[in-house]
């Protein structure tokens, strides 16, 4: 009788030892810059890192506020997380006294409108980026915004047909996606101001410390990372033209309550950002703003829309935008995690893949808010082709499963180092105090009198402290000082190359033509 596992070991080793040494992976990592007492840094971008529109490893997310990292493409594991070392490293020469905010859900947060937008100068392209973000303070508020994460950026570049391949990851991921959550969830608790005037169903923990007892990540909860207008989208993963069609849609059709909205403030003339309210009335401005716990990439070239690139070019990566910044750990994430999201991913592209339907789509939703909310409550149970199974017994069947993966992982690379990330994910599955989100919580009761943002204004004075103690070498430093100064450089000559008006710019932008139609 064949077994799944034995279809996965023929089908590693149709793909042979030097495919699985060519897997390509980056990082993107986002922090909140924050003072000495753990306040929201309000500041600019500081002008030591260079220009936030150009350079190629240090930017900003929504707020100016909010650093993003990032990694080139490596084939190696620990040489990602050398390079994200490294750019920490030179952060932190640059931000004065102020430090990176370590945990997912962010620090006490000041009134929603003086939450700074990302400001990327007077290019078409950099107001394009700042109006964009002002859309999305109108449409979701600045808070939900400033919450932090890590991106996962994946791809085999040796699978054969790579947008069925790709699109059969996405479909599988999108099944399993909620044991990501359980394993390496961190968000169990927020600070109470992120909540102020919005319905939630969190408990208080301590006056200014909110949490649910037995969640892992808030952070890809309701209250997270989550649109009510995009909860209407049922997008399709079955194929290329099935998600470019669904997104197509979002990207062109009017929705009524973002043209109440409207495009420009009332009273405010010109063609500056502050003359703008959003970029467009459509339920998604532009590409990025569809929340996915992962997505189908493909580098674009300049100008060009993400949309218009894969219908041109197909599926050149994925994006996993699901994990949680680690507290616990310096840079956000280990190299055992970055292995185990290796062999998990793997697992999902190698395995079968039926076609998705409304009510899988639909469940899936379910089960990742319900193991975000209580993931780690004794006997909870998910729904799985119209049937409840318990959490631990259907990670085990996953787990288990990616047994041969991780086992010509290591037939690649050498060692274990692949097995033994895996053995640690399955001891965590029945020990649920080894969790991150169980050790947020412990640590927070132990040592830090249940204070959300106490613990982790700890932990990112520590992380500080460790980074600022390694050795940078003197030939990283001046490379990184070099791409700051050209990067201003570059933002100079996009600036003085622009000759339309910002809003016949916009209006182009957004044409259907762009998007392949």
């Amino acid at each position: 009788m064949t077994t799944n596992q034995d279809v996965l070991r023929e089908r590693l080793r149709a793909l042979g030892p030097a495919a699985l040494r060519d897997i390509r992976r980056g990082i993107e990592k986002e922090s909140l810059r924050v003072r000495p007492d753990g306040a929201l840094a309000a500041n600019p971008h500081p002008a030591g890192l260079g220009s936030a529109l150009s350079h190629p490893h240090i930017t900003t997310d929504f707020s100016e506020s909010q650093l993003e990292l990032i990694t080139g493409v490596h084939t190696g594991v620990e040489a990602c997380i050398e390079e994200l070392t490294r750019i920490h490293q030179v952060v932190y020469r640059h931000i004065g006294d102020e430090m990176m905010w370590c945990a997912s859900m962010p620090c006490g947060l000041p009134g929603d409108d003086v939450i700074p937008i990302g400001r990327y100068g007077n290019s078409n392209v950099g107001r394009a980026k700042t109006v964009y973000r002002i859309g999305l303070s109108h449409r979701y508020g600045r808070r939900m915004q400033t919450i932090s994460g890590i991106h996962y950026n994946f791809s085999l570049p040796a699978a054969a047909e790579p947008n069925v391949a790709y699109f059969s990851l996405i479909r599988n991921f999108r099944r399993h996606s909620w044991l990501l959550l359980y394993l390496f969830g961190a968000s169990p608790a927020v600070c109470a101001s992120f909540v102020a005037g919005r319905k939630h169903e969190l408990m208080e923990l301590k006056p200014g410390t909110m949490y649910r007892p037995g969640a892992t990540s808030l952070r890809m909860g309701p209250l997270g990372y989550q649109s009510d207008a995009q909860a209407s989208l049922a997008v399709s993963y079955n194929n290329l033209d099935s998600y470019a069609a669904s997104l197509q849609d979002a990207l062109t059709r009017p929705y009524p309550p973002y043209e109440a909205i409207g495009i420009r403030e009332p009273g405010v003339p010109g063609d500056g950002v502050e003359s703008y309210r959003q970029l467009a009335t459509s339920l998604l401005q532009i590409e990025n703003e569809f929340y996915g716990t992962i997505r189908p990439k493909r580098v674009i070239h300049q100008g060009e829309r993400p949309l218009h690139a894969l219908r041109e070019r197909g599926v050149e990566y994925v994006e996993v935008r699901l994990m949680d910044l680690n507290p616990f750990e310096p840079v956000g994430i280990t190299a055992a995690t970055i292995r185990l999201l290796d062999v998990f991913l793997m697992h999902c592209l190698l395995g079968d893949s039926p076609p998705d339907t409304p009510l899988e789509i639909a469940a899936n939703a379910r089960n990742q808010h319900r193991v975000a909310a209580r993931g780690r409550e004794p006997g909870l149970r998910l729904e799985r082709n119209g049937e409840e199974v318990g959490l631990r017994e259907w990670g085990s069947e996953v787990l288990a499963a990616c047994e041969p993966i991780a086992a010509a992982l290591d037939a690649a690379h050498g060692g274990a180092a692949y097995r033994d990330a895996l053995a640690a994910a399955m001891a965590a599955l029945d020990a649920p105090d080894m969790l991150p989100s169980a050790r947020v919580l412990k640590s927070m009761a132990e040592d830090h009198a249940n204070t959300y943002v106490r613990f982790v204004l700890h932990q990112s004075r520590q992380h500080r402290a460790s980074i600022e103690a390694l050795s940078l070498p003197a030939e990283v430093e001046a490379r990184f000082a070099r791409m700051a100064m050209e990067s201003v450089e570059e933002q100079r000559g996009i600036e003085a190359a622009d000759t339309l008006p910002f809003e016949i710019y916009r209006q182009k932008y957004l044409s259907p033509e762009r998007l392949g139609i």
